[in-house]
């Protein structure tokens, strides 16, 4: 059998091995950066750093997922696709270990190195799904890629501070690494299934996939056929829809509790659990958004999301008393959106290069936005001492959600691109 036909036998079934690596990849793709979050008074008492500065150890590796999508594509054509996870994975041990290290520098350092390798992950994890999950299923797979991340983020963001207690908040963080051994150990499985084809079987894959070998390991000229992202349209307007995606995302991440305490009277801990709700939610959007994949109208799906993704904060301007029904409908978006921009991307591609150049535009301008949402939103609250406006500004960009991935869904369908 060919390299041609046995990837054709494995687009047919469904690769169950990968589904588990992806799954356990994810687990450890959002974890490590908010890991800290439930011990950064006690990070601030021991390195003696003032509570800004232990904000940028938050807000850093978004910043880093911008910065550092052109070495995730480097990386991607250097090793390819399945070393390349690997490599995200080993990474975000590394910058694990050093973070835990338990000075100021080495808490920076490990963070930009985590922020970095999660990078690589958040391109390549697109590349790995279009390749080799069957078409009919990559948005149920990138669902569940996106629910293991919320999994995992509350996961850590429950048993963090506990464990901090009995081990101190160093050994508490440093722990989780054992979750990425284990992902490494089942993604191993899968690199060793990969790399044990031949030499010329692989040779007649990459031909049949992309047009030529080099196109998968190294620099080429243009493949036949195939498309630029930097000069394809729905690049730019997912990556306009991922901008406002991820705004809303970190923004209402940082200052929900905030302004559940200022508005409802909760303490830290009540308005932290409700707050949670909207992290909870998001698995449920993610797991069920791929169940509208074949809804008609072709923008039905993204409008469903956008319209419950407006619910949040327009809920909270109308109707703030059910602030616990808008938390839900808007974590439920959150985690849908995220599925409808990454499964779009996956859907529009045709060749890995493509999928890593639209995956890394589309990820570079959505999180350099989205680290200036906490900031910009505790800004616009400081200078009106209230939360009108910060609402407004979040309304503002889940609107453009809805009008970006709607558009996006009616234009491919009209061009065919998401045959």
């Amino acid at each position: 059998m060919s390299g041609a036909d046995r990837r054709e036998s494995a687009r047919s079934a469904f690769p169950w091995l990968l589904l588990v690596g992806i799954s356990l990849v994810a687990l450890n793709f959002r974890g490590p950066l908010v890991t800290i979050s439930p011990v950064i008074g006690d990070i601030e008492q021991s390195l003696g750093i003032t509570p800004t500065t232990a904000g940028l150890l938050t807000s850093l590796p978004v910043l880093c997922f911008a910065l550092g999508t052109p070495v995730a594509a480097w990386t991607i054509r250097l090793t390819g696709a399945e070393r390349a996870v690997a490599i995200a994975l080993i990474g975000t041990l590394i910058g694990t270990i050093i973070r835990s290290g338990g000075t100021t520098t080495a808490a920076f350092v490990g963070t930009i190195v985590i922020g970095i390798a999660i990078a690589i992950g958040n391109v390549v994890v697109p590349v790995v799904i279009r390749r080799d999950v069957p078409p009919a299923r990559a948005q149920l797979v990138t669902g569940v890629y996106s629910a293991m991340m919320n999994v995992g983020s509350m996961l850590t963001i429950a048993a963090t501070a506990p464990l901090a207690e009995q081990i101190g908040w160093q050994w508490a963080t440093a722990v989780w690494g054992v979750l990425i051994l284990v992902a490494l150990a089942v993604w191993g499985v899968h690199l060793r299934r990969t790399v044990a084809e031949s030499r010329e079987a692989r040779a007649a894959e990459a031909l049949a996939v992309t047009g030529s070998m080099q196109a998968v390991t190294g620099p080429t000229g243009v493949i036949p056929g195939e498309r630029s992202a930097w000069r394809n349209s729905m690049t730019w307007l997912l990556a306009a829809a991922f901008a406002t995606q991820s705004f809303s995302y970190y923004g209402l991440s940082a200052w929900l509790p905030s302004l559940y305490g200022d508005e409802h009277g909760l303490d830290a801990i009540a308005a932290g659990n409700v707050s949670s709700l909207f992290q909870l939610a998001a698995v449920v959007g993610a797991l069920g958004v791929p169940f509208l994949g074949r809804a008609r109208p072709v923008w039905l799906q993204p409008a469903i999301v956008g319209v419950l993704w407006m619910s949040l904060p327009l809920g909270l301007l109308l109707a703030p008393d059910a602030y616990l029904l808008w938390t839900v409908t808007g974590g439920v978006a959150q985690g849908g959106g995220f599925v409808v921009i990454i499964a779009s991307v996956v859907r529009f591609t045709r060749t890995d290069r493509e999928t890593t150049q639209m995956s890394a535009l589309v990820q570079a301008g959505g999180y350099l936005l989205a680290a200036t949402a906490p900031p910009v939103l505790g800004a616009l609250h400081e200078s009106t001492g209230a939360w009108t406006a910060p609402l407004l500004a979040v309304l503002v960009a889940t609107s453009g959600f809805l009008v970006l991935t709607s558009t996006a869904a009616i234009r491919a369908a009209r061009t065919g691109a998401a045959d």
